[in-house]
């Protein structure tokens, strides 16, 4: 009786490797956050990473929109996803939101788009479904709730998470219009046309609100390099790879493990502790969204 052959070793740590780099995004926010402002960090961010892209597009002789539609579709959702979500993100953990806390809030986006899929997509949501969102925002509760206005370090900024979950509410309704409007696109030019819209938006911003900030200091370069190049980019190929081996639908399971995985690395590399309330919530939460989408 004959076996299905094992996958290669590189198509089983792929998953894993790509939820590490999605997990570190958090980290790169809290790294850079003493050394520059966030949305001059954003701005300079995106824009090297359209750069690279268009390079990687040109090389790979991509195909770009066709038509004003295709481009519009593509900057809308850069705006939202890599714009509003990376800004929101970066700002609160630069007002002093726990990188584990950002994370966290981060991977509710899967709930909020479970609640709107019937108003804005006409899909229907079982009742599974639905407990998966409760159980999700409950563990969410107990996470945040002990800790919000808090005197200390140890306190959650209120505006600082209103923040995050701005950027959360961004990413959602950015992945909504990205399901709505760009199935036939390619992915590596819609991407390279994402980050231009995201830049669109960002640099104007960052003139009109910030200084320009950016102290020389090795964490600020390191924390940048690896935003563009490996958070960024790398991701993103990664995630084309992962498309192309069909094992989507894996990546999906394992992106329940970002929070706790950025929260260990904030704890190693940052001294950011979680009081065990707050990691048994994380593990509800973490329940929660993996009810919400099983299969």
């Amino acid at each position: 009786m004959s076996t299905a052959p094992r996958p290669p070793a590189v198509a089983r740590i792929v998953p894993s490797l790509f939820v590490v780099i999605w997990a570190t995004g958090f980290i790169a926010a809290r790294l850079v956050a003493p050394y520059t402002e966030p949305l001059s960090f954003v701005a300079a961010r995106v824009t090297a990473v359209a750069l690279v892209l268009a390079g990687i597009a040109w090389i790979a002789g991509a195909r770009w929109p066709r038509d004003l539609a295709g481009w519009r579709n593509a900057v809308v959702a850069g705006v939202l996803m890599q714009g509003l979500y990376v800004i929101g993100v970066f700002w609160s953990v630069n007002r002093g939101l726990p990188a584990g806390i950002a994370a966290l809030v981060g991977s509710l986006q899967p709930l909020l788009t479970a609640m709107l899929a019937r108003p804005l997509l006409g899909e229907f949501v079982s009742r599974r479904r639905w407990l998966g969102i409760g159980v999700g925002f409950v563990g969410a509760g107990l996470v945040l709730a002990p800790k919000i206005g808090a005197a200390g370090t140890s306190g959650i900024p209120p505006l600082a998470l209103a923040a995050a979950f701005g950027a959360m509410a961004a990413m959602t309704l950015g992945t909504l219009w990205q399901k709505r409007t760009s199935a036939g696109a390619d992915l590596i030019t819609n991407a390279t046309v994402q980050f231009l819209g995201a830049a669109a938006l960002t640099i104007p911003l960052a003139l009109l609100a910030e200084n320009g900030r950016f102290e020389p200091a090795l964490p600020l370069a390191i924390g940048m390099a690896w935003s563009v190049f490996v958070n960024s980019v790398a991701g993103i190929l990664l995630l084309l790879w992962l498309i192309r081996r069909g094992a989507v639908a894996g990546v999906a399971s394992l992106l329940f493990l970002v929070p706790p995985v950025s929260a260990a690395m904030a704890y190693i590399l940052f001294g950011e502790a979680l009081t065990p309330i707050q990691l048994a919530g994380m593990t509800v939460a973490a329940a929660g969204v993996a009810i919400a989408n099983r299969g």
